[in-house]
C-alpha cells in the first residue's frame, strides 16, 4: 500500500512545493501528464498524492512546459 498525502501534508513534507503550486499542477493534470502518471488519487473532493509516483512524474517531465 503506497503512502498517500493530502496536498497540505505533501507541501509540509516537501517545502520546495507550495500548496498553490501543487493545486495548479493538479488543475492542469490532464495537460501535463500528472493524471496519467497515477500520482494523484481522488476520493470525493479529497485529493491524495502518491509521493513516489509524483517524483517519478516530475523527473520524467524535466524540460517540458505544463
Amino acid at each position: 500500500m503506497p503512502k498517500l498525502y493530502t496536498i497540505r501534508q505533501f507541501a509540509e513534507n516537501n517545502p520546495a512545493f507550495s500548496e498553490a503550486s501543487l493545486r495548479w499542477q493538479i488543475a492542469m493534470a490532464k495537460k501535463n501528464g500528472l493524471a496519467k502518471s497515477g500520482a494523484i488519487l481522488r476520493n470525493g473532493r479529497r485529493i491524495l498524492i502518491d509521493p513516489d509516483k509524483f517524483f517519478m512524474w516530475l523527473e520524467s517531465n524535466q524540460g517540458h512546459a505544463a
